[in-house]
């Protein structure tokens, strides 16, 4: 039988290494990996893709995505090109006139180290936005930078209450100061009106065909449900099912409302049931047990120091209690769900270990493959229990470099030891963990290649002669390439994609040259030529 897609005349990497030069693929699987053999494969009707040195490897999967949010934002006021507090708000000044009919002005991915302490005030957006709320989310989503006008409209004043998840930050009088962090984001969010389903869908569609120019096939959407004003996505994957439109291959992870308990696990079973079709899966189950670093809201064992280096009473924020996680997890993995933490503080992460313990010695052996998220700070005696529970270490690799954000706003307040605990991708590794990658995009870039340039070289893509970030923890290129591959498959239950191998899916990326051949230094310079799902062309770059 002839084979309908012939690849020829450049390396493949398969499990073994790049051991390959042709890969034959005959309707949606991959039929044949070899040499100049695979070329008697080729008919009157086969389609040949001559890689002329270039790599061919299998598609590259985000195990922590927000692709919708995304999509969303950048119709919006897009701040993610701001660097500095002046052109921020310049940025939302040039949206706001060139929308003078919207009600809200709303978008984000402004960056916290662009204003002083990453927190910015009301007065900056009153000065530019007087007379229109505004609502602008920061690039992590765990903060929400609000005008005078937002918090007029919700009722926000100096009597407020700070919530008890979050946190209104406040001038030197007491008054709301035009930074919302966390559980506090929505009593402004919740007013903001909704996406209709016409721009979830087009949101999708936006962020998907992005993801594809990046090589990315698969992805698992980290938040499937209602948070803090986001939209509930589950609407725009059915839609997007139902007319074909979805050629990437999506595990949804269903939200666990961390106002509720153990009473809401039959509604997330109905859910699951509900929403699985087609390409879209909702099979994992979303557990955010703490903010972030930079706010002070990430959960640590210890406390956070303050701007002299004294310890403070803050240990972050737990939004799941301690006590009942491991009955939830363990009720979770019974029903065959996997558990899906946002951990990165240290005491979340252990929080998160102790839960799959729990349920591992409760629970007969099962392949619901838990895994944690974002992995900030990890203490020494938690690695080992990752390989030792079968826990997935979901890593963004590109948050692991000296940046403003880490060294003004994360570093002093962590102090030297626990700085030295962060992102430890070589020291999992090592002790025999599963590692699995993800963007956590719009977050920060969504682009793998950048990620992988970070894991490899800890150090921003284009910083050249920069401090290396814990050089300890930098990882082979061909890790952090499995990572993003095979990694990311098995997370995603997706065993028949993430390596080429005869039988599985034709998931495959073709880039534009081979990385191995340049230094690492060079690794963020490749760029994606060719992306297919099943055989099936997404993206050519000639085509962008």
């Amino acid at each position: 039988m002839h084979a309908d897609l012939l690849f020829t005349g450049g390396p493949v990497l398969t499990p073994e290494g790049r051991t390959a030069t042709a890969v034959a693929v005959t309707g949606d699987r991959i039929t044949a990996v070899g040499h100049d053999e695979v070329l008697d494969l080729a008919g009157p009707r086969t389609r040949v893709v001559d890689l002329a040195g270039r790599l061919l490897l299998p598609g590259f999967q985000d195990a922590h995505v927000h692709p919708i949010p995304a999509g969303l934002e950048l119709s919006q006021c897009d701040l993610t090109g701001a660097r500095t507090a002046g052109e921020t708000v310049a940025a939302v000044r040039a949206y706001a006139d060139a929308h003078p009919g919207r009600e809200w002005i709303l978008g984000g991915g402004w960056s916290m180290e662009a204003f002083e302490g990453g927190t910015p005030t009301k007065e900056l957006l009153d000065a530019v936005v007087p007379d229109r709320p505004v609502y602008l989310p920061n690039r992590d989503h765990h903060g929400a930078w609000v005008n005078s006008r937002a918090l007029e409209l919700a009722g926000i004043t100096k009597d407020t209450p700070d919530p008890a998840d979050g946190r209104i930050e406040r001038d030197a009088t007491g008054e709301p100061g035009g930074t919302l962090q966390e559980g506090a984001m929505q009593l402004v969010g919740r007013l903001t009106p909704p996406a209709t389903a016409a721009d979830r869908l087009a949101a999708l569609l936006h962020a998907q065909r992005h993801l594809h120019a990046l090589g990315i096939t698969a992805w698992q959407d980290a938040l499937v449900g209602d948070f803090l004003g986001m939209d509930d996505p589950s609407g725009a994957y059915l839609a997007a099912v139902r007319d074909g439109s979805l050629t990437a291959r999506v595990v949804g992870a269903l939200w666990w409302d961390r106002e509720r308990g153990a009473e809401q696990i039959p509604e997330l079973v109905e859910k699951r049931a509900e929403l699985s079709r087609g390409r879209f899966r909702a099979t994992s189950v979303k557990l955010m047990l703490d903010g972030v670093a930079e706010n002070g809201t990430a959960a640590l064992l210890d406390p956070y120091l303050d701007r002299c280096g004294c310890a403070t009473a803050n240990r972050g924020k737990s939004f799941i209690d301690a006590g009942q996680l491991p009955k939830y997890v363990t009720e979770l993995d019974a029903l065959g769900f996997q558990c899906h933490f946002h951990a990165l503080g240290d005491r979340a992460v252990r929080d998160a270990l102790d839960a799959i313990g729990a349920a591992r010695a409760a629970n007969r052996p099962n392949d619901t493959r838990p895994h944690l998220a974002h992995l900030q700070v990890v203490h020494p005696d938690d690695v080992p229990r990752f390989a030792e529970l079968g826990a997935t270490a979901n890593i963004q690799p590109l948050w692991a470099a000296h940046e403003p954000q880490m060294d003004e706003l994360t570093i002093p307040f962590l102090g030297s030891q626990r700085a030295a605990w962060q992102y430890p991708f070589g020291a999992l590794l090592r002790s025999g963990a599963t590692l699995a990658a993800g963007s956590d995009w719009p977050v920060s870039s969504p682009d793998p290649l950048q990620g992988i340039h970070v894991a490899v070289n800890r150090v921003e893509p284009g910083a050249d002669g920069a401090r290396v970030f814990l050089p300890a923890e930098r990882i082979t290129l061909t890790e952090a390439l499995t990572a993003y591959t095979a990694g990311s498959a098995y997370v995603n239950h997706l065993d028949d994609t993430g390596r080429i191998q005869v039988g599985a899916l034709a998931d495959l990326v073709v880039l534009d040259r081979d990385p191995f051949d340049g230094p690492p230094e060079a690794i963020a310079e490749t760029r994606v030529a060719l992306t297919y799902v099943g055989g099936e062309g997404v993206y050519a770059a000639h085509e962008a």
